[in-house]
């Protein structure tokens, strides 16, 4: 660690220069009334502050040319070029809209803030805006209903994403630009992504293409990038704070939360606490309440950033999370066991980050990021009839040190420099229990226990930008070391690596219509949990291989994005070649403890490709139309049958009326039946005999805001809908209401 500290140090030290400002007035086009909390925003960096409520800003940076981002809600974002010399004003006047895609500035893309339009990629983001109103039960429901996003639920307290037909150990999990995938991360579904509270969460970006050029191993199918609230300096120092509270009818979900914090020109920190307690579900009509699916979570968290002069802006942040007794629905009542749950499933993250402007062509900022984040795993099941409790627990700590390096060596070109270092270590233990004897034997954990995964890349990626055109390239070198130290077998090393590619390219046909195309190269290496598996996983008893490669895919994709004062739209298709595909294969022998035994190998090429388009028209004046429409075909070419999993055709579609004040909602979500099916498909019990069927609900919902209260509530599948998203281990719930409060301080 001392040369990596030496390195740091020569990175940020520099000449400090004296602070100018810059300063003026926000006001609504037309009316010229004042808009009071607006975002104001100095890019590149993180300088920003709120308007008053004269709609008055000031913001003190250093001299050089810099982006002045503008955005409120319910009004279109502003962007300014702006070159701060000595103190400076601008007044800002923004134009009402209901219009929101392809008018956003995003950070998971280029891991820096840019907009998305002139973008080859096609990036679904939820906002504070649609977060607030949705007030989702959990993160990955949040994301139910979002742009080539679709949601299988293996048990209510978990809810993984498929990004264009890929899940699990293929997609990217991040929280606050921190990978959440680790060596134990296990393939398909998972519970990963609630571990994260929904009230934390400022955004969610999700990017439908490949990533592993920006963020490495398992960016496969795309990145899902969860944004926790950050603090906001502002020039008028005070405390600031926030109560949350939501009920759902049938006793299914009762939340809060409570936030504090303290603001000035040079600190600002805010914390969290929050208590959930969740019944069982209710499904639709003829299911009644699935039990048990219930379950209680716990949350706090805490984020601070100072000011270090005018170049520096350092950041520390703790997240932990843990949920008690969370049932496997499934496993209950299809599977023969008395109770299987998970408990705890707990999550620790803690990570400082300190960032530095410079202004130099060759370096324009850098950012540092060290972050450690432990996952605790605790399961306990019982067959009935049998006097013996399985006691099992995984815990996996991560170590992570990232460097970003922003330049722009041109005013039409950019570049964002990066090497990451992340290291895993694993523990994993079981422990058999005679319930009634209390006698226990201890066994040989899920993993190998003591097992490590360490990674160490560097990466670069470039953007030139000219009138009409924008290109864009990067590439990443990976380098892992995984070692398997499994007592039957004997340890194990490999060492694999991989190196891959982007290329893109945005042109404007005219002002509002852009064509985009890209091609990217990813790659998945082998982790823990491909390596070590030994014991019962979903419907299948594993055991381990130490011989498998990294998994790769070549993704291309074209498409078009409009945008006009009144609509906007995103049509995208894609093809993602897979090959050296990790798969479950039959192990030869007939069963243990009454399952079949399989083995993963490097054994399947395929192919996944789809069509993704998404509609916003503003119909007239506070009217927004809403929809999108999600088909995506997948193959297994070497078993010559469906790939696993794939989701059915699926969308949605609304309208929406919004005021300053309230808005309302009418909305319908929908999917085919999905009966294109692989064996492995055919074999899960949570897929219905012949394929899933296909549903539609309707949702209804509304709210209203008033200075610091805003209350939002939903009635929910109105028609009582009894239905399933394909692969799930629990129905979708039926006929519901919920209502919401949130009172800022």
């Amino acid at each position: 660690m001392n040369r990596w500290s030496t390195t740091l140090i020569l990175l940020i030290i520099s000449i400090y220069a004296k602070a100018q400002s810059v300063s003026g007035r926000v006001e609504e086009a037309g009316t010229s009334a004042p808009l009071a909390g607006v975002s104001i925003r100095l890019l590149p960096g993180s300088l920003g502050t709120v308007t008053d409520e004269n709609g008055r800003y000031r913001l003190n940076a250093r001299p050089g040319s810099y982006r002045l981002l503008v955005s409120a809600l319910g009004y279109r974002t502003r962007e300014s070029r702006i070159d701060i010399r000595a103190g400076e004003t601008l007044d800002v006047r923004l134009e009402p809209t209901a219009i929101t895609l392809n008018q956003h500035t995003v950070v998971t893309t280029t891991r820096t803030e840019t907009g998305e339009f002139a973008r080859p990629e096609v990036t679904s983001v939820l906002t504070a805006t649609e977060l607030r109103r949705r007030a989702p039960r959990t993160v990955p429901e949040a994301l139910f209903g979002l742009p080539g996003v679709w949601l299988q639920k293996t048990n209510h307290g978990g809810g993984s994403p498929f990004v264009r037909g890929l899940t699990g150990q293929q997609t990217l999990l991040l929280v606050d630009g921190i990978r959440l995938n680790n060596a134990t991360f296990r393939s398909g579904p998972n519970q990963y992504l609630n571990t994260i509270d929904p009230q934390s969460v400022e955004r969610i970006e999700v990017v439908r293409s490949s990533g592993s050029v920006g963020y490495g191993s398992d960016a496969i199918g795309g990145v899902v990038n969860v944004l926790t609230r950050t603090p906001q300096f502002s020039e008028k120092k005070g405390f600031t704070g926030r109560a949350f509270g939501k009920v759902a009818s049938a006793g299914m979900e009762y939340s809060s939360r409570a936030e504090a914090g303290y603001q000035s020109a040079t600190l600002a920190v805010t914390g969290g606490l929050a208590y959930r307690k969740f019944g069982d579900l209710l499904a639709g009509r003829g299911l009644g309440f699935e039990r048990p699916t219930g379950y209680t979570q716990l949350s706090g968290d805490i984020k601070a950033r100072a000011r270090l002069g005018s170049r520096y802006v350092a950041t520390a942040a703790y997240q932990d999370l843990e949920q008690d007794r969370v049932p496997v629905f499934h496993k209950v009542q299809l599977e023969n066991f008395q109770y299987n749950q998970f408990d705890p499933q707990r999550r620790q993250l803690a990570y400082a980050r300190l960032e530095g402007f410079y202004g130099s062509p060759w370096l324009e900022s850098v950012q540092v990021t060290a972050s450690w984040q432990r996952q605790i795993e605790g399961r306990q099941s019982r067959k009935n009839g049998t006097p013996t409790e399985v006691q099992e627990r995984d815990q996996t700590a991560t170590s992570g040190l990232t460097l970003l390096a922003r330049s722009q060596p041109a005013t039409f070109w950019q570049i964002q420099t990066g090497v990451e270092l992340y290291a895993d270590r694993v523990s994993s233990v079981r422990r058999d229990v005679n319930v009634q004897t209390g006698a226990g034997v201890d066994k040989r954990g899920l993993y190998p226990d003591g097992a490590t995964m360490n990674s160490l890349a560097a990466f670069q990626l470039h953007t030139l930008t000219f009138q009409k055109l924008t290109l864009t390239a990067g590439g990443r070198y990976n380098a892992y070391e995984i070692t398997i130290p499994e007592k039957t077998l004997g340890e194990a090393t490999v060492r694999p690596s991989a190196l891959v590619g982007n290329a893109g390219v945005s042109y404007a046909v005219i002002p509002a219509v852009r064509l985009v195309a890209s091609v990217q190269s990813a790659f998945r290496a082998p982790n823990v949990d491909d390596m070590g598996t030994l014991g019962i996983v979903d419907f299948r008893y594993e055991v381990p291989n130490n011989s498998l490669k990294p998994e790769r895919s070549l993704n291309k994709e074209a498409g078009v994005k409009i945008r006009t004062n009144r609509f906007s739209a995103a049509v995208l298709g894609y093809h993602n070649a897979l090959t050296n595909f990790i798969s479950r294969v039959r192990a030869g022998r007939d069963s243990i403890q009454g399952y079949p035994v399989y083995l993963k190998h490097n054994s399947s090429e395929a192919f996944i490709r789809g069509l993704e388009t998404d509609v916003e028209w503003e119909a007239g004046r506070n009217w927004l139309v809403y929809g999108n429409l999600n088909y995506t075909y997948g193959q297994n070419v070497t078993a010559a049958e469906p790939f696993r999993r794939i989701p059915p055709l699926n969308g949605r579609a609304g309208v929406t009326y919004q005021k300053s004040a309230y808005w309302l909602r009418a909305e319908t979500l929908l999917a085919a039946k999905q009966d294109r099916l692989a064996k492995g498909d055919k074999d899960d019990n949570r897929i219905p005999k012949g394929g899933t069927p296909g549903w539609q609900i309707v949702n209804l919902s509304g709210g209203y805001r008033w200075r610091s209260l805003t209350v939002s509530a939903e009635l929910h599948n109105l028609t009582n809908e009894a239905y399933r998203t394909h692969g799930s281990g629990v129905d979708g719930v039926g006929r519901s209401a919920w209502i919401a409060v949130e009172i800022g301080l």
